[in-house]
Formats: C-alpha cells, structure tokens, sequence
C-alpha cells in the first residue's frame, strides 16, 4: 500500500465508512423514492417549508437518522440529537431548554431527533408532549418497533408517522458504488479492483441494510488481497467478511411476528414452497427452531384438527426430534411436518368449536350438572338421585346411548362441532348425523310413549 493509501486509512481509522459517507443533501440520498420522488409527502413538506413533527419507522440501516439531519439542514432548523438507550428526562430538558433559548434570541426552529424512541417509557415519552405544542422544538423520532404498540397515543396523535422500508439492491449497489468512487469520503483515491457481480453479492450480503453494506465493504477493503498499488476483493475476501454475516432478525419485533404470520399463513394456503421459503428465513435469521416447532404444533390443531389428525402426530415427533438431535437434523424434521400440513386437508371446525365452547361456558355461568350424569360414590348422593337413569353407552346398540342429554338442563343440547367437508372430518360428520338422527328418534318415540300414558 503507498503512502497516499497509507495517509487515507489512518487518518479516517476513528470514523466509520458509514458515518463518513452519510448523505448530506436530498440528492445524495438513495432508497425511500415513496418519500422523497417528486410528488412524494414528505419532499413536498420539505420543499414548501412545513416542518413538522413526525416520527421515522423503518428496519435498521434505512436512513432514519440521516434523515432527520437533511430535513433539519434543509429548512435551516438547528439539530439536537437524543438517544432513548442512553438519555432520559433530564437529558430531554437540557435539550428542550436549548431550543427554548435558541428561539428566544435569534427566532430559529430546532429539531429534535429521538432514535430509538420505542425504548422511552411512558413518562419519557409525554416530556415531549407540551414542548412539541408550543413549538419550542419540532420532534423527530426514529424506531424499529411499531409506533401503534410502542408509542403513547399522546404522542402520535401530534406526530406525523412515515414509513420507511428497506432498501433494494439496486439502492445499495449506488450507495456501494458511491464510497468506492468518492475521493473524500469513501475509497476513490486507491486503487480496487471489484468485479461487477462481487459488487452485486455485497449488495445481497447487506440485506436491505446501508449501515451493514457499507461496514462490509471495509471489511472487504481491509480484507483485500494487495497487488503492487492494487487492492483486489475476489470471492475468498467476500466469503471472508459474510462468514459470521447473520440476516436481520429482530426476535420479538415486527419483523419477527411478520415473517412467522408468512409462515403460518402459507401452511393455511396450502403452499408448502412458499411455508418452507419462510422456515428457513427464520432459521437463516437466527430464530429458535423450539420456537417454531411450538408454532408448527398450533397450526396442526388451528388449521388442520381432525381433517388429518396425523398432523399433530407428526408436529410432535419434528418437535421430540429437534430436541433430542438438534441442528440440522431437527431442523429437517420441522421441514418435513410444515411441508406434510401445507398439503394436508384443511379443517377450523375444532378451533371454532373450542372457541364457541369457551364462550358459551363463559357466558352460562355455573350451571348444575344434570342429575343422570352425576357420580353416586356415598349413599346420600344415591338417595338424591345421583346418576340414577344413567345409561351405560358400552351396554347399548353401537355403544350409543340414543337419546341421552349431556348438557345443562337449561342450556339443552347444543351444536358446537361442525365438521367440513375435507378429509377425516367427511367420515366424522356423516357419522355425527346420523347419531343426531338417531337422538331425533328417540326423543320422537319418547314423546309418542308420554302421549299415549296421557
């Protein structure tokens, strides 16, 4: 390496490339064009001059902080920077205090830029409340996490909510390609040499994250293999630097909950390419396979139940296999059991009849159990009745006693289970009719044997 290299490195080592290469104006900026193209809502906020207050929710890497740093260069607002992780009420006073003095002399708005802000409390969070009222600061907050869940309703109903989503590859390429071409701030004053589809499996690598393409790429730089002036970055130095690389995956967040819904709503639609496709984006992410496997065994009784009752069978053994085999082994049994479910026949009838049982053992109270169906273990309990016209279901025709009740006697008998038209459930609900039809009867002949004794 030369000494022109050598005085490029050392004297950037304490600032990241990331850092070095935040955008400075709207032109500089890539991704989020449903924000910022002409037309966009936010650039035609900015380019009339209506600061307001808003709140930036997008994955990590997506520009949030950045940003809030061009909305408060471009409409001349000075910047104050907080983060939740680190700062609490007292740090939000000093800076609301500055604003404050800021305003009063010279008249200027001030930005107040929160990242993280999910991770404020509930306190933390209404601090703001008065002071984005009075416009002693425009407000500026940047979160990962869902702001309906993790905001106060305070607070979003006087912030403006924009969604930022992760960037495309073609957004990362120019923003890969930008710090390998600026000589200021990037690496354009040495000598790479990084082949075009290389460039294209960084911005793979990077996942829809800028922070993550461009701290990879100085890796890669710093990885480089050195020819004369030449820094080359080959397929050894990319494998190098994504070696330990994991997806994004923020267990318990957004992400998580949205791509585990993409999985169960694939096995729901019968689409075992696009059920397996999400199982393994979670286990590429990271994700507790346990997890899953408690997930897979809710699908089989939610949306598979009696329809093919081997479904919960098989959920089982992928779980015990995972657990006694673990990695991979396991992780093929769970392929295996999501695979049979999103080709199994379909059935809700239990999970619906479970529910409407629920409800109606709510809503009914404590009611008595009927006296036919009452255990009879002492002499008293025989005396008032326990049991007595209780009729064994083995001693009858088919082990069915037709005509017998065993519901309340002030709810009657009741319809929960109703079997689709779908695999075991066909056989279930022909044989549930014609045990109705046969109840039908025996209460028909009941009622012929009482009228004929009146």
């Amino acid at each position: 390496m030369n000494s022109e290299q050598n005085s490029l490195f050392s004297s950037d080592v304490v600032v990241p490339l990331a850092e070095r290469m935040r955008p400075r104006d709207l032109s500089d900026f890539f991704g989020q064009q449903h924000l910022l193209e002409e037309g966009g809502t936010l650039r035609q906020a900015l380019e009339r001059d209506r600061l307001h207050s808003m709140v930036f929710w997008g994955p990590p890497g997506t520009g949030k902080t950045t940003l809030a740093r061009m909305i408060a260069a471009h409409c001349d607002a000075e910047f104050f920077s907080l983060s939740a992780v680190l700062s609490g009420v007292k740090e939000i006073r000093e800076a609301v205090g500055r604003a404050s003095t800021l305003r009063d002399q010279s008249g200027r708005r001030s930005v107040l830029f929160v990242d993280e802000v999910h991770r404020f409390n509930k306190a933390q969070q209404d601090a703001f409340l008065p002071h984005i009222e009075n416009g002693t600061v425009y407000f500026v907050g940047a979160t990962t996490e869902n702001p309906s869940f993790e905001l106060n309703n305070a607070l979003l109903s006087r912030v403006r909510t924009y969604i930022l989503k992760r960037l495309e590859s073609d957004d990362l390429r120019l923003i890969i390609d930008a710090a390998l071409s600026d000589e200021e701030r990037g690496f354009g004053r040495v000598n790479i040499s990084f082949a075009e589809p290389l460039r294209e499996q960084l911005a793979a690598l990077a996942d829809g994250d800028a922070r993550r393409g461009l701290l990879l790429l100085e890796l890669a730089v710093d990885c480089a293999a050195r020819n004369g002036d030449e820094l080359l970055i080959d397929e050894s130095v990319l494998e190098q630097v994504a070696r330990d690389s994991l997806r994004q995956f923020d267990k318990g967040g957004d992400r998580f909950y949205d791509q585990i819904s993409a999985l169960h709503k694939s096995v729901r639609g019968s689409n075992p390419d696009a059920a397996l496709y999400w199982f393994c984006r979670m286990i590429d992410g990271g994700c507790d396979p346990l997890y899953i496997a408690r997930r897979v065994m809710r699908i089989a009784t939610e949306d598979i139940g009696l329809a093919d009752p081997r479904a919960s069978q098989l959920a089982q053994f992928a779980w015990e296999s995972y657990e006694r085999l673990g990695s991979p082994e396991g992780e093929l049994a769970l392929a295996q059991a999501i695979v049979f479910m999103s080709c199994a026949s379909k059935s809700n009838a239990m999970y619906n009849a479970y529910k409407e049982a629920m409800r109606l053992a709510t809503e009914s109270g404590s009611l008595d159990v009927p006296m036919h169906l009452r255990n009879a273990p002492t002499a008293l309990m025989k005396e008032l009745g326990a049991g007595e016209g209780y009729r064994y279901a083995h001693d009858e025709t088919d082990a069915f006693a037709a005509g017998v009740h065993y519901f309340p006697d002030t709810l009657g008998e009741q319809q929960l289970y109703h079997p689709v038209n779908r695999g075991l459930e066909i056989q279930i609900a022909e044989k549930l009719a014609d045990l109705r039809a046969r109840n039908k009867a025996a209460a028909a002949a009941e009622r012929d044997t009482k009228n004929i004794k009146n």
